[in-house]
């Protein structure tokens, strides 16, 4: 899979820059590379295709991702609980106050996944879907296009996105996992485990990568 914009559309150009300027952890070149991802995925199926976003944030990924499914026509499901993950709670490194809702206390992404999604104008190409990602997976039954796994990143909730969601990916098509590092001191480990464990299990092999971003193809059934 090439993880290269061959083109970018005046409206792709417009959603780029809209990406960019939402809050997130997402660099520019694997935005990128995300949004070349779901285009190539949207055009590979007949009909449409349906793309499943584990992790939301405020919407920078999701707005690359609707990006590349405007123009393949595919819908890009975008499941969060939108409470953060342990990593971005009061007293961790991405800890952000301005996330905090005034009325529980507690962080709360959604109102600008809301807004970040409406100013694009995807309402109709983003679907939110909020809850907890096991619960929903577990009702889950829609053969997935393109999976993107960039939720959370400890140990237990990391496994828990794989076992859930990975199964709903079919022979031939994709799955996109966020903050691969090789290198223990550039991140968190279970998202490299994760793709570590894919490829050694002989079900999937790598065919794209861009900074932390990895790409990978179901080659067996499940």
């Amino acid at each position: 899979m090439n993880l290269r914009p061959a083109t970018v559309s005046d409206r792709q150009a417009e959603l780029i820059d809209i990406a960019r300027s939402v809050k997130g952890f997402m660099p520019d070149d694997e935005g990128l590379a995300l949004l070349a991802a779901a285009e190539q995925a949207s055009l590979a199926v007949d009909g449409e295709a349906c793309i499943v976003e584990i992790g939301a944030w405020c919407g920078k990924s999701a707005t690359y991702l609707g990006a590349g499914a405007e123009a393949g026509g595919a819908v890009v499901f975008s499941l969060d609980h939108h409470h953060g993950s342990e990593e971005n709670q009061a007293g961790w490194d991405h800890f952000d106050p301005e996330l905090i809702d005034p009325t529980d206390g507690r962080l709360n992404t959604l109102p600008l996944w809301q807004r970040s999604i409406a100013l694009a104008g995807l309402e109709q190409r983003v679907v939110g879907v909020v809850g907890d990602s096991s619960i929903v997976g577990a009702h889950w039954s829609t053969p997935i296009d393109l999976l993107f796994i960039d939720g959370g990143h400890g140990e237990e909730p990391a496994w828990a996105d794989w076992n859930t969601w990975s199964p709903h990916v079919p022979l031939g098509r994709w799955i996109a996992i966020h903050d691969v590092f090789e290198n223990p001191e550039d991140g968190g480990r279970p998202p490299y485990e994760l793709f570590s464990h894919a490829l050694a299990s002989g079900a999937f092999e790598e065919v794209g990568a861009q900074g932390s971003l990895r790409v990978i193809r179901r080659l067996k059934a499940n």
